[in-house]
C-alpha cells in the first residue's frame, strides 16, 4: 500500500434541506487501501461514498481524486467504478455481456475487450458461466459478475456500498474472503461501507467511523477495537463494558471513564478471594463462548465472554 493518497476530503459536508447528512469531514485515502466506511444507519456514511462517485455534490469543501479536485465534476468524468448491494446486472444479457457493457460504452476494441473480459472473469472465478444468464446464476455468482464489470474498466478506485448485505452468513463471509484477496491481487483503492462491525474489522487496512454525520475515529481495526477514542466507538465496534467515572472508582479505585472488553474478563469460582463478587442474570451460548451478563454487588453490570470449554462442566444459574 502506498503512503500517496488516491482519494482526499477536505472539509467537505453535505446538507439535503434543514437535514445536516455530513459534517465537515477531512480523510485521507492511500493508494492502494482498502478502508471501510463504518456506521448505523443514518451515520453519513453512504452520502460520503456517492460524493466520492459523484452521484452526489458536495455542500462545501473539496473532493480530490490522485491530486486532481473533482468536488463538482459528474460521475462519468470519475476514474471510479462503484458496486452496489443490489447487483443492477442487466437480467437480458449473459454474464459476458453484463462484464463487456462498460467497454462497449467507452467503444473498446473488440479484441482488447473480450482479453480484459476473460481476466476479470478469470479473477473472480466465474470463467464457467460466461454464458448463463443473471437468473440462472446464485446470490454469490452474481455478486462475482457485478465485481468483473466493475474491475474490467480497471479503475483507480472501487467504490462498494454494502455489496454483501443480500448474501446468507455463510456465503457473506467466503465472499470477505475473496474479497480482500482481489483488492490485493488488482492493488486498488477499495472504499467499502457497511454497518457490520464484523465485516469491517476482518476486511480492512483502515476503518472511519461515522455517527450521525460526523467522522468519529480513524484508525486499523486493531486500535479501533483496543483503543477507541470515543464511548461510540467503544460500543458500536465490538462489545464493550462502559463504566462511568462512579462505577470505576468503586470498581478501579480510580475516577475515570473506562472501557473494557467481555474476553478480558475473568470468571473465578464462587468464593475466591480476587476480584468482585458478580451475579449471573442472563447467559448466551454462541458456540465457541459463551456470553454472560452479570450483576455486580458493588453496583454496575459487566457482560462477560468465556470458552464454552471453559463452562462446560460448571452450572450456571440466572
Amino acid at each position: 500500500m502506498s503512503n500517496a493518497s488516491s482519494i482526499s476530503l477536505r472539509h467537505v459536508s453535505k446538507q439535503f434541506g434543514d437535514v445536516v447528512a455530513v459534517a465537515d469531514i477531512s480523510l485521507d485515502i492511500a493508494d492502494g487501501e482498502f478502508l471501510t466506511l463504518l456506521g448505523p444507519s443514518g451515520s453519513g456514511k453512504t452520502t460520503v461514498l456517492r460524493m466520492i462517485a459523484g452521484f452526489e455534490l458536495p455542500t462545501s469543501g473539496e473532493i480530490l481524486l490522485n491530486g486532481s479536485d473533482v468536488s463538482n465534476e459528474p460521475a462519468f468524468k470519475r476514474d471510479v467504478n462503484t458496486v452496489f448491494q443490489d447487483y443492477a446486472l442487466f437480467p437480458h444479457m449473459t454474464v459476458a455481456d453484463n462484464v463487456e457493457y462498460g467497454m462497449r460504452v467507452r467503444k473498446v476494441d473488440k479484441a482488447e475487450r473480450a482479453h480484459r473480459r476473460d481476466e476479470a472473469l478469470r479473477m473472480v472465478r466465474l470463467t464457467q458461466l460466461a454464458e448463463r444468464m443473471p437468473a440462472q446464476l446464485s446470490g454469490g455468482q452474481r455478486q462475482r459478475v457485478a465485481l468483473a464489470r466493475a474491475i474490467v474498466n480497471r479503475p483507480k478506485v472501487l467504490l462498494l456500498d454494502e455489496p454483501l448485505g443480500a448474501l446468507d452468513l455463510k456465503l457473506r463471509e467466503e465472499m470477505q474472503t475473496e474479497l480482500k484477496a482481489l483488492q490485493r491481487t488488482l492493488n486498488i483503492t477499495f472504499v467499502y461501507v457497511t454497518h457490520d462491525q464484523g465485516e469491517a474489522l476482518s476486511m480492512s487496512d483502515r476503518i472511519a467511523v461515522f455517527n450521525a454525520g460526523r467522522l468519529e475515529q480513524v484508525g486499523s481495526p486493531r486500535e479501533l477495537y483496543e483503543r477507541p477514542a470515543t464511548a461510540f466507538v467503544a460500543g458500536f465496534v465490538g462489545v464493550a463494558n462502559l463504566f462511568d467515572e462512579e462505577t470505576s472508582l468503586r470498581l478501579f479505585g480510580r475516577r475515570a471513564v473506562h472501557t473494557l472488553r467481555p474476553e478480558r474478563v475473568r470468571v473465578l469460582p464462587e468464593g475466591s478471594s480476587e476480584g468482585h463478587v458478580a451475579r449471573v442474570v442472563d447467559s448466551q451460548y454462541l458456540g465457541a463462548e459463551i456470553r454472560l451478563a452479570c450483576r455486580l454487588v458493588a453496583g454496575g453490570n459487566v457482560v462477560a465472554s468465556v470458552p464454552s470449554t471453559q463452562l462446560r462442566s460448571r452450572r450456571v444459574t440466572k
